[in-house]
């Protein structure tokens, strides 16, 4: 146990374990429910739509990949940075980064043996089963960052605690976490596809370290988001019309694209027909 001096937490008593286990069960529960509501939002767009046109039951499995993976990824990231470079001030900056650097190259690791397994690269699925795998690995990050945030007593920060700005900013980490490590990992899938995988790799290994180190000290200072928010708008187009379609085969692509277009030609239709009148029988 550490004794926290009078500049961190007025001579407060504490260690990361006490301050998490004093959170009550029902606010800890909510923290994995708002992770895993990231998955939900994650799934909407063109993955939705993409049912039907790739293997749906192997997209959930590497949902369960991510989910089982991303919960020791989180640990570690819990463990290396945040109470180390935080809470027991073991760390500066410049070697938070590095760890961050060190987990994200560990995570991008195991991606690219998932996605690249031969199975997988012939059924061209590499790019929505790294989608569902990287939502997966959001969700069990963001569900630790969360627990963290709801606990009154995270030193330094003045946000801290279960309040109405506390699950507001939880809900936007959990979009930011869960699209964020899926347009990585879709774009790794990428990568497999065409042949780039160690470039790809690189890339997605700097941009976990970066993701991981924004969304920690996003509990100190939520300003943050609004740094990490642009980028994903701006990649989020380019994998919903670019990354996810290519990892289906050449005929059921064309199948894609002939449903997209009728569907759109209905939408148009059904708005723009003239309605008539309703006519009323008399028996």
């Amino acid at each position: 146990m550490k004794v926290i001096g009078d500049g961190e937490l007025k001579g407060v008593t504490l260690s990361p374990i006490m301050a998490v286990a004093e959170i009550p069960i029902f606010q800890m529960q909510l923290a994995f429910a708002i992770g895993l509501l990231g998955v939900y939002i994650g799934w909407r767009g063109i993955i939705a739509k993409m049912t039907g046109f790739y293997d749906m039951a192997g997209a959930f499995k590497y949902l369960l990949y991510g989910i089982v993976s991303g919960m020791v990824f989180a640990v570690a990231s819990d463990e290396m940075i945040l109470q180390s470079a935080v809470i027991e001030s073991k760390l500066n900056i410049f070697s938070a980064f590095m760890v961050s650097l060190l987990i994200g190259a560990s995570e991008s690791a195991l991606v690219l043996f998932l996605l690249g397994r031969p199975k997988i690269v012939g059924l061209r699925s590499s790019t929505p089963y790294g989608w569902t795998l990287g939502l997966g690995m959001g969700a069990m990050f963001t569900s630790v960052l969360i627990v963290r945030l709801f606990d009154p007593q995270l030193p330094g920060s003045e946000i801290s605690g279960f309040t109405v700005f506390s699950v507001l900013l939880s809900l936007s980490l959990a979009v930011i976490a869960c699209v964020g490590n899926a347009l990585i990992s879709s774009f790794q899938g990428v990568g497999v596809l065409t042949s780039k995988r160690f470039k790809t790799f690189y890339l997605s290994a700097i941009s976990r370290g970066i993701l991981i180190i924004g969304l920690i000290f996003t509990l100190w200072q939520p300003l943050i988001i609004i740094f990490l928010s642009p980028i994903l708008l701006y990649f989020w187009p380019i994998a919903q019309k670019q990354w996810l379609p290519l990892g289906m085969t050449p005929a059921a692509s064309q199948a894609f694209r002939r449903t997209i277009r009728q569907d759109q030609r209905i939408r148009t239709a059904a708005k723009n027909r003239v309605r008539g009148d309703k006519i009323l029988e008399e028996e």
